[in-house]
């Protein structure tokens, strides 16, 4: 999709399609204000005959209106103007650009800009709208035999802008937004890959394709099974043991500056399929589990987004990448496995593998001398029932970091939730047979998950998001949903402008 800038008077604008705002309070935006002055006051007779609210999401398409040239005008519902912010957009533009995919319009102009509110920020506004656009407009068939040849015609996105001193800020939210927009796509496309496709070699080879794309600033390695032996990954390894197909420990290297600076370290957690191992899940929406990769895929989607726009910034992506199913050789509750940094880990729940195969990799980010670590994990079924999926949970042992994932959250529209990481948890993984137990009961179940990672980040400035509930939707609308890569570079660009 192609996105630009327009000047002009609303009502003399010649487009296949004109988005105007309504809100439903104060009814007209000052764009849809000008159409209804030289259409003879068509909208507000709409609205007055209530066959247009302005509630959130409503849309209604119009055609030929007097006075105005353009082919079409689509109406946008806002709700109350007052409560119109960030959220709101995001809501409200995703589905009008829905309802653009099913016109004929191969060119849509956009009033939206003037909706945003003396506090919120012109350049956030605009990458919004590219970035809430590109998710409307994905669409996936990689697996389906016949591809949808009944593709939208649409083109090109013109944002409407009648202060020309914003240019600069629109220019950079837009360049931020496409950048954004690829790097979730590329998180969906691998997320929603099926597991016998997307294994862990595949997911190995999909990021030694990122780094060659991107090779004057992305270097790859991947590490194998024997060299994990070597190195002592037992913990890692031990989940790898049920399944034929070998694990993988990928690394990618992003130098976007030439400064020899701490890198920011993203471990995402590539369990490609999982069975819950000897602790079988359930049958009923186990086929979502091919899911529980999306935070590896949320790295390879941010280190794409950050090549896109040549951050000057040092960071490494580390993906521990296994496949978790019940054999003979698979690990059984009650085994006890020795961790990379020597720690034994009493197994008492083989489906609570992703802090087995994160905590190797955790020791491992240490030996880049990272400023900062953050770990992303689909890790608990707790943080679905705590925060549904509206929010990632968010834990961490640095409230300053804390503060800036936060930030980021609400500056993109990708928002966390703070939960405690009180040393007061930790009793519930005491073992009588090793050093730590793999999980701490019912009770708390995201807090223990992250409290058991947290054992393996001595010295580190660490986070942990939770993105269970948000990595991907089920029911009719079911598929990844790329989080939290706009949180993430939000976060990694806040870091370049300090």
């Amino acid at each position: 999709m192609d996105y630009n800038i327009v000047y002009c008077t609303t009502e003399k604008l010649h487009t296949p399609a004109l988005v105007v705002g309504i809100y439903e309070d104060e009814k007209l935006s000052l764009s849809a204000q000008h159409i209804d002055k030289v259409s003879g006051h068509y909208l507000s007779k709409l609205i007055t005959h209530g066959d247009f609210t302005g509630k959130i999401g409503q849309t209604l398409l119009l055609f030929a209106l007097p006075g105005v040239e353009s082919e079409r005008v689509l109406l946008m519902g806002c709700g109350k103007k007052s409560e119109f912010n960030t959220n709101k957009l995001r809501e409200a533009w995703l589905g009008t650009v829905k309802v653009l995919q099913k016109t004929g319009a191969n060119r849509a102009t956009a009033c939206l800009l003037e909706l945003k509110n003396e506090k919120q920020d012109s350049a956030q506004w605009a990458r919004l709208i590219v970035e809430t656009a590109e998710y409307a407009l994905y669409h996936y068939d990689q697996t389906k035999s016949k591809k949808d040849t009944d593709s939208s015609k649409l083109e090109k996105i013109s944002l409407l802008l009648e202060e020309v001193t914003l240019q600069p800020n629109i220019e950079q939210g837009i360049t931020w937004g496409k950048a954004i927009g690829k790097g979730v796509k590329l998180a969906r496309d691998l997320a929603n890959l099926p597991g016998n496709i997307c294994t862990p070699t595949y997911l190995a080879d999909s990021a030694c394709k990122v780094a060659q794309q991107y090779r004057e600033q992305i270097y790859a390695q991947i590490i194998n099974q024997d060299d994990m032996e070597k190195l002592g990954m037992g913990a890692l390894l031990s989940v790898a043991k049920g399944s034929v197909e070998p694990p993988k420990f990928i690394i990618l290297e992003y130098k976007g500056t030439k400064q020899d600076e701490q890198p920011i370290v993203l471990i995402g957690k590539g369990v490609t399929f999982d069975s819950g191992g000897i602790s079988l899940k359930p049958a009923d929406r186990m086929d979502e589990m091919k899911y529980d990769m999306s935070g590896a895929a949320s790295v390879l989607g941010t280190i794409k987004a950050c090549a896109e726009l040549k951050l000057p910034i040092h960071m490494v992506g580390i993906i521990p990448s296994v496949e978790n199913l019940p054999s003979g050789k698979a690990n059984k509750p009650g085994d006890i496995v020795t961790s990379l940094d020597g720690k034994t880990i009493e197994v008492l729940n083989t489906d609570a593998e992703g802090r087995l195969i994160l905590c190797d990799a955790l020791t491992y980010s240490k030996r880049y001398h990272p400023k900062t670590v953050i770990d992303i994990a689909t890790l608990t079924g707790a943080c679905i029932i705590a925060l549904g999926a509206h929010a990632s949970g968010l834990l961490s042992n640095n409230q300053d970091l804390a503060n800036q994932l936060i930030a980021a959250g609400e500056a993109s529209g990708d928002r966390v939730w703070q939960l405690p990481l009180w040393e007061d948890y930790q009793s519930q993984l005491k073992s009588n047979f090793a050093d730590i137990a793999n999980v701490g009961g019912r009770e708390a179940g995201t807090i223990t998950a992250a409290c058991f990672l947290a054992r393996f980040t001595e010295n580190l400035c660490w986070a942990h998001l939770d993105i269970a509930g948000t990595a991907w939707l089920g029911g009719k609308e079911k598929g990844a949903t790329g989080r939290p890569v706009s949180l993430l570079t939000q976060y990694l660009i806040q870091c370049t402008q300090k």
